[in-house]
């Protein structure tokens, strides 16, 4: 039997698996890395981290499988988007990569604006520009750090780092690269018109490519780190929204998925390319060929309720109450003790900034309406009600543009609490499914490597293959009407709040 390998350079950690021809799970690894905050607002990887972790995780994988390199039939890759990782001409790192969520380059989308004007350049690229984006990052290395612009060979997205660690090829794929704000979105390749307005040279950028294509092959050098066969093949893989969507079945026209991982993202496929004239949410290549997805993103999601868990950890209480109970599900039971609403206590998740709808890098977490009654407990459930509240602001815009479903598909380590599962699909008032497949980036891109082996004849033959729905939640009538009132009061923060947020940055 042929075998399939999907990795996935997220934020916090690789992930490689291996799955059989039929979408079996046979063998996963993880290994995480530093994230680095040099200054307030900044968020910096060392792109060789990844590379080792990368290592790591195919020899253990493959050990755990305990399957020979020779059956892997390909490799997909995914990772974590719009990070920018800068080369010289030797293919060595020049700097650490600038992430997804590092909000330095402000300035540079103003200046962005300046060149297209802002209505000109949401027309021109589909989406905003934003500080999380890759073209930002590029303006932002030319102005702040010149003598590093001037080494720049190559500049690559973080899995097209590892792709070229694999095969020594520079290669990219269209739902990645299309959230570096320099392509042509309905053209599916760079724009030459951003590029020559930004002053960016082309030859910086990788060839584009379809994501199931066959790009490039193990190297030997990899092959002997690794234990993979040289040759593997290694297809163009994609973005890790977009490989997440691939498997979770959101790859036709009125399916929407909610992913709750580090970020929040909710993402509808789309037969045309579609996009928001006030660049609200993002309009990007999807990774299955002639489709495109609008996305909506929550920096912090349950990166939010991570941000608790490691400043505050579950309360005494409830690690007494239930000593045998470790980690995430304390906190869990602690939420479950508090009625929807919280208690009037109202979570706003901005800890990084938010991206949808609002693209304000200044704004900030703010908990509302704290009084003596609320205790750990509370402060825990009015978390996951913020962020869902954050994911409704997402589905807004999606149904504002015309894009509907009856249900949402929820995955995502969020997606593992019930209760989560419930509150979610209370506050955007539609009914929640869980599929058989919880391995989220990783297992799509394992499912676009089948495609390009020639395993599957298309994606849409791979989702039929191998994903199922198998839970679904309906929404409680009653707290689905408590909730909307709070939502108000949860919309009007942000607008009440929105200046101070602006001023204590610059202040602080």
């Amino acid at each position: 039997m042929n075998y399939l390998l999907g990795i996935d350079i997220g934020t916090t950690s690789t992930r490689s698996i291996i799955i059989d021809e039929d979408g079996c799970l046979v063998a996963s690894s993880t290994k995480d890395y530093k994230l680095y905050t040099p200054k307030p607002g900044w968020a910096e990887q060392d792109p060789r981290d990844w590379w080792g972790a990368v290592v790591f995780t195919i020899k253990d994988a493959l050990s755990i499988s305990n399957i020979s390199p020779q059956n892997i039939a390909c490799i997909g890759l995914s990772g974590q988007m719009h990070g920018s990782v800068f080369l010289d001409s030797s293919g060595e790192v020049i700097r650490p990569a600038i992430l997804w969520n590092d909000q330095r380059t402000y300035r540079q989308c103003d200046k962005i604006y300046s060149i297209f004007g802002y209505e000109g350049f949401i027309k021109l690229s589909y989406n905003k520009a934003l500080p999380g984006f890759t073209a930002p990052k590029i303006l932002w290395l030319k102005e702040a750090e010149p003598d590093n612009y001037r080494k720049i060979y190559k500049i690559l997205l973080p899995k097209d780092y590892i792709r070229y660690r694999l095969s020594g090829k520079y290669v990219s794929e269209v739902s990645d690269a299309a959230g570096t704000i320099l392509m042509d979105i309905p053209k599916r390749n760079w724009s030459d018109e951003i590029l020559e307005g930004l002053k960016i040279n082309k030859s910086f950028l990788s060839d584009v490519y379809e994501s199931t294509v066959v790009s490039s092959k193990v190297n030997k050098s990899a092959s002997q780190l690794t234990g993979l066969v040289e040759g593997t093949p290694i297809v163009g893989g994609a973005s890790d929204n977009a490989a997440g969507a691939v498997g979770s079945g959101i790859i036709k026209q009125g399916l929407i998925s909610d992913s709750i991982g580090t970020s929040g993202v909710v993402f509808a496929s789309s037969d045309t390319p579609l996009y928001d004239k006030e660049g609200r949410v993002h309009s990007f290549c999807h990774a299955v060929p002639k489709k495109w997805h609008l996305t909506g993103v929550t920096l912090s999601a349950a990166g939010s309720l991570k941000w608790y868990y490691d400043t505050f950890g579950p309360s005494k209480k409830i690690e007494n109450t239930y000593p045998h109970v470790k980690g995430y599900e304390l906190l869990n039971r602690q939420a479950e003790n508090v009625p929807p609403g919280s208690g009037g206590l109202i979570f706003l998740p901005y800890l990084s900034g938010e991206r949808t709808p609002h693209g304000d890098p200044y704004a900030r977490g703010v908990f509302f309406g704290i009084s003596y009654p609320h205790s750990q407990d509370h402060f825990v459930r009015s978390i996951m009600e913020g962020v869902a509240f954050s994911q409704l602001d997402c589905l807004s815009l999606m149904r504002d543009v015309g894009i509907s479903s009856d249900k949402v598909v929820l995955f995502g380590g969020g997606a593992k609490s019930r209760l989560w599962r419930q509150i979610i699909a209370d506050i955007l008032s539609t009914k929640i499914v869980t599929l058989n497949i919880e391995e989220g980036p990783a297992y799509g891109a394992a499912l676009i490597a089948g495609v390009g082996a020639g395993i599957y004849g298309s994606v849409e033959q791979a989702v039929d293959r191998t994903i199922k729905e198998v839970d679904q939640i309906e929404p409680i009538r009653e707290d689905v009407e408590k909730y909307k009132k709070i939502y108000e009061v949860y919309k009007s923060l942000y607008r009440d709040l929105k200046e101070d947020f602006r001023i204590s940055n610059i202040l602080c």
